[in-house]
């Protein structure tokens, strides 16, 4: 057992040796690394050491008359330049080291044994951390079963603790007992796992080298992670399966995709009810653009990055779908198809997917006989009212400041107007995409999302894609017919005289009314076909009758027989589609729901797909729903909170 004061009396015996050494004669494979070797021996820094060479090296041929460089190195009186021989290897020689902030992390030593000897690397501590010491280092050549190294070395290599391992010694090698290495390629060849065993007594560890080599040979060339086998190398893990080398998954190419430089969601429109009145001058309804504007940009579909396994097989990667960048009225594209430019000032929609600038006319009064109708394939903003007996419609949005009377409106946009809908029984107001107004007395109203209302719907029929919302301090729906695919919410719905309310949802209106029309065609079609196979019957039988027939009755038969394919070419494009719908009808999902946050009043009926409910009795605060083929109440349901920036 070695005791303290030995170690004492050894270092002082260490340090008396050194003081006396002036200069060192060191041989290695560039003078960068003699260096390094002197300044250890010599204990001092690179930067203080001249040396004169004894002998130039030779790198050799094949491996064939490579020589060492041999130097005599010695304290020098000023720090010594670079010198021809040692500018190739400046990087080796180190001798700046950027100052980093480090976490606190004692010195450290490591002990390797190789064929070629017994090395030793000690580092520098990190912080405040602790210096590794010579007992240390002792401690681990002794765990290693080391016993024939220099002293004096391990000394100078604890104290410089350069992070380099450098050779103190020699040992009993036995080839036999080399650690080994077994790779296991695992995951579809796109991972590798390496176990290694422990060297035996006088074995050697695995060198950076052998570990790469022994994985090459394995078919492992793709992936191999270096940095954990340089950790490896001073903190091996023996018989547990370290992951070595992972594959390279195959990126598929990104789909080709355009980028709007306007609002194509409408949804996010906010109405908000100030002071009692509807403020439409915040809405940004109107989204404007002027001749020579960027509209749109397409971003081509990208090739897709290919794959690669550990043993370097590559795995193909799929490129990106293209789409069809399409654009309508007054907008121009590129010459190479990536760009969209207006070619008008107007107002930009994406109207079934393609890009159009519509151009906004303005009516700075009402429609009235100074007007006349108005058909417009824009936007029209009428400053007034639309009187009755009058029509507006437009390609693009609609938006009355006043109200609307007995009148037409059609918009294949919004509609917004700021008043009143008054349809005093013949008003009929239809949107392709949504309509906002203050009310809707006796009136025809059909959307395709959206009927948004603050002060209430009066006797009027309302038809809504999506959902009818009546929302606002004295907001009610009362009387008429209501139909919405998704949901009708108000705040009070039916009145206390009882007056008879129709709410339907859990269908498309649009759709089941067009399912109507195409029925009643379809019987008229079949009428008009049998009618015309029985003169044809007729007409059959006559000619097998009578051997000649006139050439009128051919004629007449030929007349029919075309009639007939025609029916029937009509009668099949009619199936279609009655196909179609039925399926979309069939698809629909959603069940609908009719809410009231105030009251609901005796004489309302709510329908759900196939079930109703006639309300008796008066409800506060409710929602109805469909559960198991019937209307139930439950607590009230507000609307969504994305839905509520739609009101007014």
């Amino acid at each position: 057992m070695i005791t303290l004061a030995e170690i004492k009396e050894y270092l002082k015996e260490q340090l008396d040796k050194d003081r006396k050494i002036k200069s060192v004669e060191v041989e290695d494979d560039s003078i960068a690394l003699a260096l390094k070797q002197a300044s250890i021996e010599l204990g001092l820094p690179v930067k203080k050491l001249e040396y004169e060479i004894i002998e130039k090296g030779t790198k050799g041929v094949m491996g064939l008359g490579k020589k060492k460089w041999k130097i005599i190195a010695y304290e020098a009186k000023k720090p010594a330049g670079i010198t021809k021989e040692t500018e190739e290897h400046e990087e080796d020689l180190g001798l700046e080291l950027p100052s980093v902030k480090v976490e606190n992390r004692p010195g450290e030593i490591f002990v390797r044994l190789t064929n070629e000897g017994v090395f030793l690397k000690v580092t520098k501590p990190l912080g405040n951390g602790r210096k590794a010491t010579e007992r240390m280092a002792i401690s681990k050549l002794s765990e290693r079963g080391v016993s024939d190294y220099n002293a004096g070395l391990v000394s100078r290599v604890v104290k410089h603790a350069d992070g380099e391992y450098i050779k103190i010694g020699d040992y009993q090698y036995n080839p036999a007992n080399d650690s080994t290495i077994a790779v296991e390629i695992t995951d579809q060849d796109m991972k590798a796992y390496m176990v290694v065993s422990p060297p035996g007594p006088g074995g050697a560890d695995l060198t950076y080298d052998d570990i790469i080599s022994y994985l090459n040979a394995n078919d492992v060339i793709h992936g191999i992670k270096e940095d954990v086998i340089k950790k490896f190398i001073d903190y091996p893990i023996y018989n547990d399966a370290v992951l070595i080398a992972e594959g390279t998954k195959p990126r598929n190419g990104r789909d080709a995709r355009i980028i709007y430089n306007f609002r194509t969601d409408h949804s996010q429109i906010e109405l908000k009810e100030k002071d009692g009145k509807v403020d439409f001058k915040e809405l940004d309804l109107v989204e404007n653009v002027v001749a020579g504007q960027l509209l749109a940009k397409k971003i081509p579909p990208e090739e897709g990055q290919n794959g690669r396994t550990v043993t370097g097989m590559a795995i193909p990667a799929k490129a990106g779908n293209d789409i069809e960048f399409e654009v309508g009225k007054n907008v121009k594209l590129s010459e190479d198809g990536l760009t969209a430019v207006s070619e008008i000032n107007g107002q930009v929609l994406l109207l079934a997917g393609k890009i159009n600038v519509e151009p906004v006319y303005t009516i700075p009064g009402d429609v009235n006989l100074h007007t006349g109708n108005i058909l417009f394939l824009g936007t029209v903003v009428v400053k007034g009212n639309v009187e009755d007996g009058f029509s507006v419609k437009a390609a693009g949005n609609i938006e009355v400041f006043g109200s609307v009377g007995k009148c037409i409106l059609d918009a294949e946009g919004d509609i917004i107007v700021h008043q009143g809908i008054m349809g005093k029984t013949g008003g009929d107001v239809k949107s392709g995409m949504s309509i906002f107004a203050k009310f809707i007395e006796h009136a025809q109203v059909a959307a395709g999302e959206y009927v948004v209302a603050t002060d209430g719907i009066i006797h009027s029929q309302v038809d809504a894609n999506k959902k009818i919302i009546c929302q606002g301090k004295r907001a009610s729906i009362v009387g008429g017919r209501l139909r919405a695919t998704e949901e009708i919410n108000a705040k009070n719905l039916g009145s206390v005289a009882g007056t008879e309310t129709n709410l339907e949802v859990g269908y498309d209106p649009r759709s089941k009314e067009r399912m109507n029309e195409l029925d009643e065609k379809k019987n008229s079609l079949e009428e008009q076909l049998e009618e015309l196979e029985k003169n044809i019957t007729t007409i059959e039988k006559l000619q097998r009758i009578q051997k000649r027939m006139p050439e009128e009755k051919k004629q007449y038969l030929t007349q029919l027989n075309e009639e007939r394919s025609k029916v029937l070419a009509d009668l099949d494009e009619v199936n279609k589609e009655i196909g179609k719908l039925v399926s979309y009808l069939e698809s629909l999902k959603l069940i609908g729901k009719v809410s009231a946050s105030g009251r609901v009043y005796p004489g309302v009926k709510v329908f759900i797909k196939n079930a109703s409910l006639v309300v008796r009795t008066e409800f506060k605060f409710v929602t109805f729903y469909l559960q198991a083929n019937e209307v139930k109440v439950t607590k009230y349901e507000a609307v969504e909170e994305e839905e509520m920036a739609r009101r007014i």
